[in-house]
This record gives structure tokens, C-alpha cells and sequence, in this order.
């Protein structure tokens, strides 16, 4: 892959299409620029030597397009490009260009930073640290960012955490969380709602609320957004 100091333009953090329209990967600088900085050719340098990121990107196409069970026909209907060229980004006979990647990812309802992730060989297991407060014990179970800007994490709650309307809390977007065992109760505006094992509860969190333990200790399965773990998510496992 054939890197060139060349007016550019970033897409997502992660893309730069160079004057020809060829994809290239950049990291570090988020500026349109000619020129980078050492630190960010080093880098770029890296990332290219250890991954080979248009491989990763024709390998993903086709296995996005096989795994659904389309023909180049199929996907060349859906994103607007003719079959021979699709054959050709697959096969590497034809170098890939943004204005082409963008309707694929389209076409499967995918992002451009999910189609070039790279594979890796990092330990694919999370093993999961308590953190604590008081009365509360919490296990983030999603690694990095989390899964699309969310985060997944186990709460144990003790029931002297429940009660008490001063620990409703109110935060932008929606709280999901599952009951694994005990008896959760959601206290949500005026309401008090409890609920069971196996059952659900979604809700929007600008309505002033509280999760706490009824009659015993509750162990819950929840799904947050940024707003979310920075408003329930105490301790070692607080996000900034």
C-alpha cells in the first residue's frame, strides 16, 4: 500500500482518500493536511506493516455478501455499482476508492470503521473486575468503548441501597436492564414498579429514577449509553 503526502480528507478518524481516491488508513491526525508529523508517520507506518488493511476490507466484503447469500448481481443492485466492478474489488484487481466503500457499507448496513477493523489476535475474553460502593458491586462486561458506544454490566445491589427518593437520578437517553435474580425495584417518577427474574424494563431517563433491591439482593443484567454509565457506574468503573 503506497503512501504519499497528498491533500486528504479523514472520514470517521480513521480513512484518508488521497487525490486519486485511493483508501488509505491514517491515525493520529484529524486535520486535513499535506503534511503529518513524524509521530503520526510512524504511526501510519506501523498500522500498515502489521495489518493489511485492504486485504481485511475485500475479505470482509466478501464474506459480508456470502454470509447474506447474495450474488455480486444482489449487492450490485443494493449499492450501485456494476458486478464486474464488485468482482474486481474482491479479487484485488482493482484498487478501492471511498466514493465505492461508502454504498457497500451501506448496502449491509455497516459502518466504514466496522468494515476495516482488523482482526487481531487479542484475547477475545473479558474477565470482568468488581468495583464496588456502597452497596453495590459491579462488573463491566463490554471492553474499550463497548458495543457501539454502550456499555454491558452485571450489578449486584444490596437492599440498604433502596429507598430513598434523594437517589433518584435523571441523565439523557434510556436505561435497559434484566432481572438475573431477585427482585429489582424501579423507582421512576412517582411509580414503583418491581420487577422479576427473566422480565425487562426500559425506560427513558430523563424521568427522575432509582434501580434498588426489594427485599433481598438483586442481581441485574444492564445495558448503558455514556450518560448512563457515568450516572450509575461508581467506583473503579466510573467513566469520565
Amino acid at each position: 500500500m503506497v503512501v504519499a503526502a497528498v491533500p486528504a480528507v479523514t472520514v470517521g478518524g480513521m480513512f484518508v482518500v488521497d487525490t486519486a481516491g485511493v483508501l488509505l488508513v491514517f491515525l493520529g491526525c484529524h486535520a486535513a493536511k499535506a503534511t503529518y508529523g513524524l509521530r503520526d508517520w510512524h504511526r501510519l507506518l506501523r498500522m500498515t506493516q502489521e495489518v493489511d488493511v485492504d486485504a481485511v476490507i475485500r475479505a470482509r466484503i466478501r464474506s459480508l455478501r456470502v454470509a447474506r447469500g447474495w450474488s455480486l448481481d444482489s449487492l450490485a443492485q443494493r449499492c450501485g455499482l456494476s458486478p464486474s466492478t464488485l468482482s474486481r474489488i474482491e479479487t484485488g484487481r482493482r484498487r478501492i476508492a471511498l466514493d465505492q466503500v461508502v454504498p457497500i457499507c451501506r448496502a449491509f448496513g455497516a459502518t466504514l470503521d466496522e468494515l476495516v477493523e482488523a482482526d487481531g489476535d487479542a484475547d477475545v475474553v473479558i474477565r470482568p473486575q468488581p468495583g464496588h460502593s456502597p452497596g453495590q458491586t459491579t462488573w463491566v462486561l463490554s471492553d474499550g468503548d463497548g458495543i457501539h458506544g454502550k456499555t454491558v454490566a452485571k450489578m449486584r445491589i444490596a437492599p440498604d441501597l433502596s429507598g430513598g427518593g434523594n437517589r433518584l437520578g435523571v441523565h439523557p437517553g434510556r436505561d435497559w436492564f434484566t432481572v438475573l435474580s431477585g427482585i429489582a425495584r424501579l423507582e421512576l417518577g412517582d411509580r414503583t414498579i418491581l420487577v422479576h427474574p427473566g422480565e425487562v424494563a426500559e425506560f427513558s431517563t430523563m424521568v427522575p429514577h432509582a434501580i434498588c433491591a426489594h427485599e433481598g439482593p438483586v442481581e441485574i443484567l444492564t445495558i448503558l449509553n455514556h450518560d448512563g454509565g457515568r450516572a450509575h457506574l461508581h467506583g473503579t468503573h466510573a467513566i469520565d
